[in-house]
């Protein structure tokens, strides 16, 4: 059986392992602090690769940026990594095939292989964290766009530059629905400033009026967001990862969205594949390619 070396580089840490063309990990799950600089980030991927290289049929980059359409390399900044972290030539780095794929899309496709979305040809995943990541599966396929780029849910909630997005513009999605979202809303109703999301979530456990509007707000913003998303791209289902997701009211929403839609009806998932979706999505991904040749 085929095997695949699978690498998640975020902004904080790098995890990988060794993962097979079932999507089951075989090997100790490691990681590193993401590095720095790029020069460093580069050392580290030699040393990870050097450590496995011998043991697998591919290298499969599951990481944080737009992926280009044939999955060898970044397109555009990433934002939360070195800022040379796009000029890297990832197939430099091993001898055998390197496949490349945006994290929220690997971790879309471990969900429809394997978690929520498997019975389900079309579906939208949506990662709420620090910010919100997107991947968008139709008729069975990554939704990629003309260079890759499909997928960023930084479409925009208002129009009246209420709060700056992670991405430079205004009023993004990911500016209401992510757990920074969240912060803000909390900030803005309680109208203080050190107000945090443990506070919210603490607060709602101990019935406080507040919290529990400041929660209700952020529902309803990401309600409205999958309400647009779903007018679009008419998916069976959307799956719903991240750390916030642990948190949202899935019933509440599917419930909502449903009312609001002009589309057919949808439904609303929490991610089933865990923690390391993003590895076990790369390494499908890059065993499919390598066995369609």
């Amino acid at each position: 059986m085929k095997k695949a070396l699978a690498i998640d580089v975020g902004g904080t840490k790098i995890y990988y392992t060794i993962i097979n063309q079932n999507g089951e990990i075989i090997d100790e799950i490691k990681k590193y602090a993401t590095p720095k600089t790029f020069d460093e980030i580069k050392k580290t991927f030699q040393s990870i690769i050097q450590e496995s290289e011998d043991k697998v049929d591919v290298i499969a980059f599951s990481t944080c940026g737009a992926v280009n359409n044939e999955n060898s390399g970044i397109v555009g900044s990433t934002g939360n990594i070195a800022k040379e972290y796009p000029t890297l030539e990832f197939q430099k780095l091993s001898q055998k095939p390197v496949f490349v794929e945006n994290d929220a899309n690997c971790a879309a496709w471990a969900e429809h292989k394997l978690g929520a979305s498997k019975d389900y040809s079309h579906s939208v995943m949506l990662t709420l964290g620090t910010g919100v990541g997107g991947g968008i599966i139709i008729d069975n396929k990554l939704l990629k766009g003309k260079n890759g780029a499909a997928g960023e849910m930084h479409f925009k909630m208002r129009t009246d530059k209420h709060r700056k997005c992670s991405c430079g513009s205004w009023d993004c999605f990911e500016a209401y629905a992510s757990g920074t979202g969240l912060k803000l809303t909390a900030e803005e109703i309680s109208k203080r400033t050190e107000i945090t999301t443990y506070d919210v979530i603490e607060g709602i456990k101990n019935n406080d009026p507040l919290m529990i509007k400041i929660f209700e707000q952020w529902q309803t913003d990401i309600t409205d967001g999958i309400v647009g998303l779903a007018n679009i791209f008419d998916p069976d289902c959307f799956v719903l990862s991240g750390s916030m997701a642990e948190f949202v009211d899935t019933k509440l929403i599917q419930e909502n969205v449903n009312k609001q839609i002009v589309t057919t009806p949808t439904k609303i998932f929490k991610a089933t594949t865990g923690n390391y979706s993003g590895m076990i999505g790369a390494a499908l991904l890059a065993l499919e390619r390598c066995n369609n040749g």
